[in-house]
């Protein structure tokens, strides 16, 4: 295809990056018959267990994305913490506080460990089922963009190098290139704007152990002969563990397999040939830092590139993996000729404060000033303050859904109502007697009896599972559909 400007446009989009954002992007964007490439400039996916807590409400959106059954396979539940005092265990504690039964209308209440590593390969997997592409070894040098799109360069090597793209998301971490290349500044978290939550260094390594065993999240508190604190949780669906280790500010941290042997022996009741063998191992100082932008003209920032964070509470991968679920849809409508290219601008409108929500739990939960709970999960977050979120009823009780909320399970006739907000679809639930919606094509259908988390009226849902326009006046909402891409019928 061309552009308006003649000139060739190798993708539609070109997502920078192939970690869980650009990976779950890809996906959304292969199952709406966008042409998307995904470019990672490594030579393979990003090895280690990073990012091992998968929240409830990313589990909803795999569940969407359809990979929650190889998810659940690959993972398991979080254990529950064991304190270690002079070699011997000095109690349990457990690491989150519970949910409610039925909390917030989903199937899902705990987080559920998944290495990071595997969730890139379960993705990586289903973008290839959809005919989605990946190339590695291609680094962004950096690119030009006009009004009809990005022309993206990169460094010798396989492939081409240069790509025409009519949009570039860059989700290609914390120090992102392409973050770089459109001049978006990061400003730090804290009076200062320093973004430093702790200045003391991190050790972060998977490792085969012996002598410990896999029903406990191990926890060695620091003490005076041992140094600081040391964290040992089994990787569930593997047989490694996740070795955690903290260290006074201004420490060189030995990052070599005997330098993690060394700690672990240290700090442990264990000695050194416990650590049989490691298989990654990383260093960081936590910060917390928020993109100025997240959008410069037809490039789109997402996940770490986003948002810089400290990994206490498990909240970084899953928000951004809702970075992308909540741009994935909007770039399809866009690009489908369904819906006005401003579509694009509530992206940031509604992602920033999210992620600046995000940066403050966790920062919070780092210092122990919160504790892993309900906001953790992620099933709260919403919109409503969004200009697509459009609530025409009024009077309505406190803890009334809204538009702009997620939008929670119920049953509905024939199922339930997940069941029918699955696919890359709007949803229009009717709930409680004497209403009836317009037709809108394309957009699923559902009947659901007033109860306590839908009261009488029109719902319209969005693709991503968000309350877009509540009310019970059809023309109100024929106008809605209008602006959005959806003509009634």
């Amino acid at each position: 295809m061309t552009s308006a400007a003649g000139t060739a446009v190798d993708v539609d989009v070109l997502v920078v990056g192939a970690g869980p954002t650009g990976l779950a992007l890809g996906v959304d964007l292969a199952r709406r018959g966008v042409d998307a490439l995904v470019v990672e400039r490594g030579a393979g996916p990003a090895p280690g267990s990073r990012g091992k807590g998968i929240q409830p409400r990313t589990m909803e959106v795999l569940d969407d994305l359809g990979v929650l059954d190889d998810i659940r396979a690959a993972g398991g539940d979080y254990p529950v913490g064991l304190i270690w005092r002079d070699g011997e265990p000095a109690g349990e504690r457990p690491m989150f506080d519970p949910a409610e039964d039925g909390e917030e209308g989903s199937a899902f209440t705990e987080p559920w460990m998944v290495p990071q590593w595997r969730t890139q390969e379960i993705l990586h997997a289903r973008l290839t089922a959809w005919g989605g592409r990946v190339a590695f070894g291609r680094e962004v040098t950096g690119l030009d963009q006009d009004e009809d799109g990005v022309t993206v360069h990169f460094a010798p090597g396989e492939g081409a190098r240069i790509v025409r793209a009519r949009y570039v998301i860059a989700a290609d971490g914390g120090r992102s290139a392409v973050r770089r290349a459109v001049g978006i500044g990061m400003t730090g978290a804290g009076a200062d704007g320093s973004g430093v939550v702790d200045p003391a260094p991190i050790l972060v390594a998977d490792a085969l152990i012996d002598g410990l065993d896999r029903d406990h999240w191990h926890l060695f508190p620091p003490d005076g002969d041992t140094g600081g604190f040391m964290a040992v949780c089994p990787l569930a669906g593997t047989e490694y563990f996740q070795i955690v280790a903290g260290f006074a500010e201004g420490t060189t941290v030995d990052v070599s397999p005997d330098g993690v042997r060394k700690v672990f022996a240290a700090r442990s009741h264990l000695t050194a040939d416990a650590v049989t063998e490691v298989n990654w191992v990383s260093e960081f100082r936590p910060r917390a830092a928020l993109a100025d932008r997240f959008r410069s003209g037809r490039v789109f920032l997402a996940g770490d590139a986003a948002h810089i964070h400290s990994p206490a509470g498990g909240q970084g991968l899953n928000t951004s993996v809702q970075d992308a679920y909540n741009l994935g849809w909007k770039l399809g409508a866009v690009l489908g000729g369904e819906a006005p290219a401003n579509l694009l601008d509530t992206y940031e409108e509604e992602r920033r404060p999210v992620a600046a929500g995000m940066l403050g739990l966790s920062t919070k939960i780092h210092r122990g000033e919160a504790r892993r709970g309900r906001e953790t999960r992620q099933l709260g977050l919403g919109y409503r303050g969004s200009s697509l979120a459009a609530e025409t009823r009024t009077e309505l009780p406190d803890e009334a859904l809204r538009a702009g909320d997620r939008a929670p399970d119920t049953a509905v006739d024939g199922g339930r109502l997940f069941d029918v907000l699955r696919g890359p679809h709007w949803t229009l639930l009717t709930a409680g007697p004497a209403l009836e919606g317009p037709a809108l094509p394309g957009v699923r259908t559902a009947l659901t009896g007033a109860d306590g988390r839908y009261g009488p009226g029109l719902y319209l849902i969005r693709p991503d599972g968000y309350v877009g326009w509540a009310g019970t006046d059809p023309r109100e909402l024929r106008a809605y559909a209008s602006r959005v891409g959806l003509s009634a019928g």
